[in-house]
């Protein structure tokens, strides 16, 4: 009797108070995580329109369209700097959900994004200075292999992120398409004509260009904190 008549246990006012400070205290965190986040994919999308304006410069370089100077030519490698902050971003916001392939693929391309980049420093820093005579002899060298293997690298790098991001399903497949395509004479810039190659750094660009909007629009809804009360 004692037990059924027994009126039945509620919170107290002390644990409500707990359990509502508990929950105010998170929001403030998740919200901070929130806006940080989102901040860090804006910063990547302004890293990849500035990539793009420079392979846009380099293009126009060379196809004659603007003379090449030092300036241009400091300018070049900033390039692949700049994109790997895109690469970042696009990962950090999507190529992570494919798992381990995604992570797999984000190194390969992070790494053969930085060894164009010293690619890049030798042809426009170095070479731009040399003769013709002394250019051959390096490429025949030891020199030659690490540029080869900095290009195909670069190349299966790209496919391999690009396809993990059409498996994460969310980034837009048209400016993917282009990006993939227009690395590939990039990659091959030995074995391509002149046009072949500018038409490619062109393209990226735009490929860059679309991304980075993308990124930029979207980034606030990546940025919602994962956690809630």
């Amino acid at each position: 009797m004692l037990a059924k008549n027994a009126p039945a246990l509620s919170p107290t006012p002390s644990s409500n108070l707990a359990v509502s400070s508990s929950s105010t205290r998170f929001r403030p965190i998740s919200a901070m995580a929130g806006a940080s986040d989102g901040i860090l994919y804006r910063v990547a999308a302004v890293c990849g329109v500035g990539s793009a304006i420079i392979l846009l410069i380099n293009a126009a370089k060379r196809s004659g369209l603007i003379a090449t100077s030092n300036l241009t030519q400091i300018l070049a490698p900033l390039a692949e700097i700049l994109a790997l902050g895109l690469i970042v971003g696009l990962f950090l916001s999507v190529g992570r959900r494919t798992g381990l392939f995604g992570l797999i693929a984000f190194v390969l391309n992070f790494a053969a994004l930085a060894s164009l980049e010293g690619v890049e420093v030798v042809i426009n820093l170095v070479f731009s200075k040399l003769p013709m005579a002394t250019i051959v002899e390096l490429q025949a060298g030891p020199l030659g292999l690490v540029l080869v293997a900095s290009s195909l690298l670069f190349l299966f790098g790209t496919c391999a992120f690009v396809i993990s991001l059409v498996i994460a399903k969310d980034v837009p497949r048209i400016p993917l398409a282009l990006y993939f395509l227009s690395a590939m004479p990039i990659a091959l810039r030995a074995f391509v004509p002149e046009l072949a190659l500018d038409l490619g750094l062109a393209g990226l660009a735009a490929a860059l260009i679309c991304l980075s909007t993308w990124l930029w629009t979207r980034a606030s809804t990546f940025a919602q904190p994962a956690y809630e009360v």
